[in-house]
């Protein structure tokens, strides 16, 4: 195998590094999953048994985790998923609202026809899911995504993902409690989204976009329980 490490470099230093993008690869999936919530101590001496590591790349997952608002620091106390205030989650909301049509536009023009129909697949199957908020919520993160995989940007599409991550843990509850009515709404603007995206209407779609953000705020602005637990 070839040594691709530079002349100088500290191997146990990339080690802890690559071992620090896992580990907080791994405490994100499982707060975004709700296996984490809002609140949750995390124990470094933990995460280091569960991933098979030392404490050095664990501090740095945290710190990471820290940048992107998933978890809170407390000096001299420890580290706890973060939790949001109603106010808070609106105010991300309203970002979202803003910034994720933006991406949008800037993907539209770049979709391929295999990835105009691989969203396509997704808003049916999205569509199937029922009452599964897991299967939902995957496959909704899913085609949010995959709908920005054409746009090339140095930062907006980072700051997209963080955002969506942030309020993961308050929309799980709140698709939790969901209504047919709401759910028939949702796959509705998939479908809608998509075929405004194949019309190359990028202004619809970045209008049915945000308006589907817009009544996920309002709605849970309607049930602050969901922020209480």
């Amino acid at each position: 195998m070839t040594d691709t490490l530079t002349e100088g470099t500290d191997p146990s230093r990339t080690r802890d590094g690559d071992a620090g993008v896992r580990i907080a690869d791994g405490i994100r999936s499982g707060i975004v999953a709700g296996h984490y919530p809002p609140g949750t101590r995390i124990r470094q001496e933990d995460l280091a048994a569960q991933f098979g590591a030392s404490r050095v790349p664990v501090r740095e997952a945290i710190r990471q985790l820290e940048y992107e608002g998933l978890v809170t620091v407390v000096a001299n106390s420890g580290a706890w998923v973060s939790r949001l205030t109603l106010a808070e989650c609106e105010e991300i909301y309203l970002m979202r609202e803003r910034l994720e049509p933006l991406l949008l536009r800037y993907s539209a023009p770049h979709l391929t026809a295999e990835q105009l129909e691989r969203l396509g697949a997704l808003a049916q199957r999205i569509s199937a899911v029922g009452a599964d908020t897991d299967a939902f919520l995957a496959l909704d993160a899913e085609f949010h995504l995959a709908s920005c995989d054409g746009a090339t940007t140095s930062q907006l599409g980072d700051l997209v993902r963080r955002l969506w991550n942030s309020t993961a843990p308050y929309r799980r509850a709140y698709v939790a409690s969901w209504e047919p009515e709401s759910r028939r709404i949702a796959h509705e603007e998939h479908h809608l989204m998509v075929a405004a995206l194949r019309d190359h209407d990028v202004e619809e779609a970045e209008r049915i976009l945000a308006g589907h953000i817009r009544r996920t705020r309002r709605q849970l602005a309607k049930n602050p329980e969901v922020f209480e637990s």
